[in-house]
């Protein structure tokens, strides 16, 4: 397969070697984040779970991905991809096989949502494949790392259910999930000693503050606290469907601890915030070439938030909704609602490769655009359809949704060398934030609705895609002497 000059089967070329190994590794990442689902059933009689101790896992899982996406995006533009994407795998597998051998229902509650760290595996490579590829490639690079890496989780429910059933015994489900932290620990290590943060002789460039991210401009600076608002609301939704109103895992005691924590921890972060951009409220003023607009990682998180966000919460809904729509059972909704997920192997890359090839703002508004006639047709699908016209009608959204977000992060590379590894955390913790706002939205409307709300969302993130600047010519980037270096981006 090639696309552009970009031959991926050109494996004696370094870069190329670095974007399979790259991908490899958030395939693996979500390979172990998701292995639970496939097994959700064996999980369920092994420790005899109620139907909302099911549901409380599965909100547990994604829970911790929001703020950890941030922390990494920090982590990796410190000290590089390398050695974070190696701790992570090695911790992710660590914590897999700790709740592959779970005794009781707290302990596997407590697995799932440190597991949920594994899900910013995802971030670390957006900035790795960013080092080794040029402009005119990076967002066909970009979405062959997402979109395949991304195929991890469907990797998962088609593999380990047979590989339960080869184990055999009541505990094969243990010893499948088990597998997957045991290949993401060797894989660690094998990644470790094969990759490289940059190509020989390049320099990685590193922030020079640590603690949030550095914007030039007072302006900027609100408008980026602003910005941190809604993954705090979104972390206090979660804790409130936790909560005895809902599911019943937290005491209300426990809820209202959680909450008193999040209200700290956006306290300190503020303050984070604030003490990196103290600068802003002195005399000191940024050199122009250092200075790049903030709008251009806003405008690209609420992209992410109606893209990913939306992928995650209709993946979660759409076997029950074709069961529901066609009287169908659980395994042919099931394989037909897989196509959803199917597409991330071919259109991620597209989207990247469109945003390469026609221009990033132009793709993005196009593709944001498909999204939303995507969502309204779904909106329409009744029993008196055809079935195949609504796994076509399917396929068809779900080609604009990923492409979607490869034109996203084919844009996040260029906004910013220095702190690509944060601002795609921020960019990939809205995608979490979406899902969690549209899953909570559909637990009070129907199905047609909910595909209107996002089909409605999509076309405000369409008009907020027009006030995105197109890259053009360089960036700046100040090397540790001090000498200044350009990026082109174009």
């Amino acid at each position: 397969m090639s696309g552009g000059n970009l031959n991926l089967l050109d494996v004696k070329q370094p870069n190329i070697r670095l974007l399979h190994l790259s991908w490899f590794a958030f395939f693996l990442t979500f390979m172990v984040w998701f292995n639970h689902a496939p097994m959700l059933a064996s999980i369920k009689e092994a420790f005899d779970l109620t139907s909302q101790q099911v549901k409380a896992l599965m909100i547990l899982n994604v829970a911790l991905t929001i703020p950890s996406r941030i922390v990494i995006g920090m982590l990796v533009d410190r000290f590089g991809p390398r050695i974070i994407y190696t701790i992570l795998l090695l911790i992710g597998g660590g914590l897999c096989l700790g709740f592959a051998f779970a005794d009781s229902y707290e302990t596997i509650a407590l697995m799932r949502f440190l597991m949920g760290f594994i899900g910013a595996g995802f971030v670390i490579g957006i900035r790795l494949v960013s080092e080794w590829f040029p402009a005119r490639q990076v967002g066909l690079a970009e979405g062959v790392y997402g979109g395949w890496g991304n195929f991890g989780s469907a990797a998962s429910a088609m593999i380990l259910p047979t590989l339960a059933l080869i184990y055999g015994g009541e505990d094969g489900w243990r010893y499948a999930i088990a597998t997957t932290g045991v290949m993401a620990i060797a894989y660690g290590l094998f990644f470790y000693t094969r990759a490289r943060n940059t190509p020989k002789g390049s320099t990685y460039f590193k922030p020079k503050k640590n603690g949030g991210l550095e914007v030039t401009s007072k302006r900027d600076l609100y408008f980026y606290i602003g910005m941190c608002l809604p993954m705090y609301a979104a972390l206090a939704t979660l804790a409130w469907k936790l909560s005895p109103a809902n599911l019943g895992l937290l005491t209300q005691t426990a809820t209202y601890a959680t909450y008193a924590v999040l209200a700290v921890v956006g306290v300190v972060q503020i303050s984070q915030i604030l003490r990196v951009n103290s600068h802003l409220f002195t005399d000191e003023t940024v050199p122009e070439f250092q200075r790049y607009k903030f709008k251009q990682v806003a405008i690209l998180n609420v992209s992410y938030f109606v893209t990913f966000g939306s992928e995650l919460a209709v993946v979660s809904m759409l076997p029950l909704f074709f069961m529901e729509t066609f009287e169908l059972d659980a395994v042919k909704a099931g394989l037909l609602a897989s196509g959803f997920a199917f597409m991330n192997l071919v259109a991620r890359p597209t989207g990247g490769f469109f945003s390469d090839k026609f221009g990033r703002r132009k793709s993005l508004t196009i593709l944001i655009a498909g999204l939303a006639v995507g969502y309204l047709t779904l909106s329409q699908i009744t029993s008196g359809w055809p079935i195949v016209l609504a796994v076509m009608a399917t396929m068809m959204c779900s080609f604009f949704v990923q492409a979607g977000e490869g034109a996203v992060f084919a844009i996040v590379p260029l906004v910013k060398r220095s702190m690509t590894g944060q601002i795609a955390g921020m960019t990939g913790a809205y995608g979490n934030v979406g899902a969690v706002i549209y899953l909570t939205a559909l637990s009070f409307v129907d199905a047609s609705s909910f595909f209107m709300l996002i089909a409605a969302s999509a076309a405000f993130v369409f008009i907020a895609v027009q006030f995105l600047d197109e890259p053009r010519g360089h960036m700046a980037e100040v090397n540790d002497d001090g000498s200044v270096e350009l990026i082109e981006v174009t």
